[in-house]
């Protein structure tokens, strides 16, 4: 099995694998060695598709009787595009990734899954179906799923706990909507027994991720936020440590940063999209707030907490962005306290309103604007990591032994090799020597 794309898609991963070992099926070595692949996708850009299509493809070579099924994000956007590829035995779309497990079982014995058992428009399939894709739109609500693995915490540290899916904002540039469908949130005490099943297999770091993390529990009822969640988890649990994946930033209220600096349980990282410092560009994007109101968030969490990991998601090469547009992106950058970014060119999706803008920007010219971006982000990081040397840190080691160093995540986010073999999923502190690379040096 692999995963492509974001830790909401990694979560689900995780619960897709549980399932198909509940039904007796194991890990195989390799893709050559496995009799069915299961490739849970991503469509964000053009380049996630490429990547989904290539691996696709080198499966079918490499191994040509394995049964390949094609699930995730592309397979709900475009399922009879990649079912028309070769090797492709099965598709399933989000609208029924959670049921896959009876979907890919019987492919193993040469049957097809019933009808009957298939809901949505997929009940409108031939027998010999290789799609079964349905309205995303009709999942009300977020179900309970175990993430955890029967082998314990030693086989992989920090899990990925989707407790939110679907998104209910309309980016001009997104296709996610669309194929993950309306927010929705795994109801308050589900989340806390999966909490507690994590920490009763042993795991002392939890990753809370979901499409639009921060509108947790806003259609629940009665309704709830995210930093009410958060305080129940701290309550109503032992887990050592919550890492909170990516929040837009008009939700990351002054309760939730508050919250996020005072507990020494929750990481010290906040990760805020931008996506462009342009204020007409930002309104092109449809995005829900102004480059002010961002950087009011950004000195905020910088305020309440000095040594946080802070980054952005930030594309360049929107429709219309100009040169100007550009340098007030890169002179905001510039300007605020990030320690990292994740740079993206705009990728134009089928179906979404920026794909029919004009003023389309030349391709080198996103890229060459990347590349600056980049620069300026490996700048920022370095001399984060740097103001590190001489100090304490917080981490937790992680699965990586390269037979000198193990490998380790700090409490705010940066890369830490500590010297000797350490076993993973332990907390540790330790004195920082030396920045190498991309890592802090522990000795």
């Amino acid at each position: 099995m692999e995963n492509f794309g974001c830790r909401a898609t990694q979560a689900d991963g995780a619960v897709l694998e549980r399932q198909l070992r509940d039904r007796g099926l194991t890990r195989a070595g390799s893709f050559a060695e496995a009799e069915v692949v299961v490739l849970n996708t991503c469509t964000v850009t053009a380049s996630a598709d490429q990547d989904a299509r290539s691996t696709i493809r080198r499966v079918h070579r490499e191994n040509p009787a394995a049964k390949i099924v094609v699930t995730g994000c592309y397979a709900q956007r475009a399922p009879q595009e990649l079912a028309a590829i070769p090797g492709v035995d099965l598709v399933v779309g989000n609208s029924h990734k959670q049921s896959i497990a009876e979907y890919v079982e019987p492919r193993l014995n040469g049957a097809f899954v019933p009808l009957t058992q298939l809901s949505f428009d997929a009940s409108r399939a031939s027998p010999d179906s290789k799609v079964i894709v349905g309205d995303i739109f009709a999942h009300t609500e977020l179900l309970a799923a175990p993430v955890f693995e029967s082998s314990g915490p030693h086989e992989r540290t920090r899990p990925n706990l989707k407790i939110q899916d679907g998104c209910n904002n309309r980016c001009s540039f997104c296709v996610i909507p669309s194929v993950r469908g309306r927010s929705r949130s795994l109801k308050l005490d589900n989340v806390i027994g999966e909490v507690a099943a994590l920490v009763a297999s042993g795991y002392r770091e939890i990753v809370l991720s979901g499409i639009n993390l921060g509108r947790w529990g806003r259609e629940l009822t009665p309704g709830a936020n995210f930093a009410s969640l958060l305080r129940i988890i701290l309550e109503r649990t032992a887990i050592e440590k919550i890492r909170i994946s990516s929040v837009e930033p008009m939700d990351w209220s002054n309760e939730l940063i508050e919250l996020v600096a005072s507990s020494p349980r929750i990481c010290k990282h906040a990760h805020v999209p931008l996506q462009s410092g342009s204020d007409k560009v930002l309104r092109r994007m449809h995005r829900k707030y102004r480059p002010w109101h961002y950087a009011d968030r950004i000195e905020r969490i910088r305020c309440a907490m000095r040594d946080a990991a802070i980054g952005a998601d930030v594309m360049v090469g929107f429709p219309g962005e100009t040169e100007d547009d550009f340098e007030q992106t890169r002179a905001f950058i510039e300007a605020l306290p990030f320690t990292y970014l994740h740079v993206f060119t705009y990728s134009s999706r089928p179906g979404t309103p920026s794909a029919e803008m004009p003023d389309q920007v030349p391709v080198p010219i996103a890229r060459e604007r990347n590349r600056i971006l980049r620069e300026l982000a490996a700048k920022k990081k370095h001399a984060f990591m740097d103001s590190f040397v001489g100090r304490e840190v917080e981490a937790i080691t992680l699965t990586h032994f390269d037979g000198e160093y193990s490998e380790a995540l700090t409490d705010n986010y940066l890369k830490l090799l500590v010297l000797g073999s350490h076993l993973p999923n332990q907390s540790i502190r330790v004195p920082i020597a030396a920045v190498h690379g991309d890592a802090l040096i522990a000795l």
